[in-house]
């Protein structure tokens, strides 16, 4: 199990960093390989199940997260989300946060704890590298396109 956290400064509203970290379809397009459906499609709330599947054929595997905090930002106060995987092959919790950063910016704050079966605890570096790597590209994509 490993735990990494990513920060990131935008020139955007809370509210605009918001919708483009948790409009989750558009994760499909910022992570390769992966195919999201939403239950119930829209719109999200507590209890709302995200499923990412990832990899082509019978090397696909699907990561359902469940929505347990859904506090999306007011006028300058931070919002949160809270997604639990509840998968068989990955584990763990993510938390999105935007909150508001300096120069009337959005402060983004994702944090996650990550943990991938069958992967022996001897790895956690390299999961730990590899999350940070592919978790990171897809903030910065989701963030810079509308």
């Amino acid at each position: 199990m490993v735990t990494f956290l990513l920060e990131r400064t935008v020139p955007l509203p809370l509210d605009e960093a918001w919708r483009r970290l948790t409009e989750w379809p558009r994760h499909a397009r910022a992570v390769p390989l992966t195919r999201i459906r939403v239950t119930p499609a829209a719109p999200t709330r507590e209890g709302t199940l995200v499923v990412a599947r990832s990899g082509i054929g019978p090397l696909s595997f699907a990561d359902p997260m469940e929505v347990t905090v859904w506090q999306p930002p007011g006028d300058d106060s931070p919002g949160l989300c809270r997604l639990e995987k509840r998968g068989r092959v990955v584990t763990g919790w993510a938390e999105i946060e935007v909150r508001p950063g300096p120069g009337g910016r959005a402060r983004v704050v994702w944090r996650e704890e990550l943990g991938v079966r069958f992967v022996p605890g001897g790895l956690d570096g390299v999961v730990e590298r590899t999350a940070r790597y592919v978790f990171g590209r897809a903030v910065n994509r989701l963030l810079r396109s509308a």
